[in-house]
């Protein structure tokens, strides 16, 4: 895949999925204590983010085009992956279940 940033949600995912296939991947500490914090294992968020929907978009994050993901754990809690769409390493910068005082569903957020 080359580097240039993907535009589709379509081709974001493929992406993503090619980059967890390949295992061109990394967690940040954040992203890592969150996950400790939640209870979410690695295969929570491998398993999460690879049969996730994409929810936002964030072209302009200060790390670089990034999106948000929803998934499931493997317990089935739902499962939010933010992480970036255009590097050629994946990288999760945070992982958390949605709450209900921010979210309505776990898809839908509440504003």
């Amino acid at each position: 895949m080359s580097n240039d940033q993907p535009s589709s949600s379509d081709e974001i995912k493929a992406r993503i999925v090619e980059q967890l296939r390949t295992k061109q991947i990394r967690f940040t500490l954040h992203a890592h204590q969150e996950m400790v914090a939640e209870n979410f294992s690695l295969d929570d968020v491998l398993d999460g983010l690879a049969n996730s929907e994409p929810l936002e978009n964030y072209p302009e994050h200060k790390r670089g085009a990034c999106g948000l993901f929803g998934g499931v754990a493997l317990d089935g809690r739902p499962v939010h992956i933010v992480c970036t769409t255009a590097h050629p390493v994946l990288i999760v910068i945070t992982v958390y279940e949605p709450k209900p005082q921010k979210w309505l569903t776990p898809t839908q957020r509440n504003h």
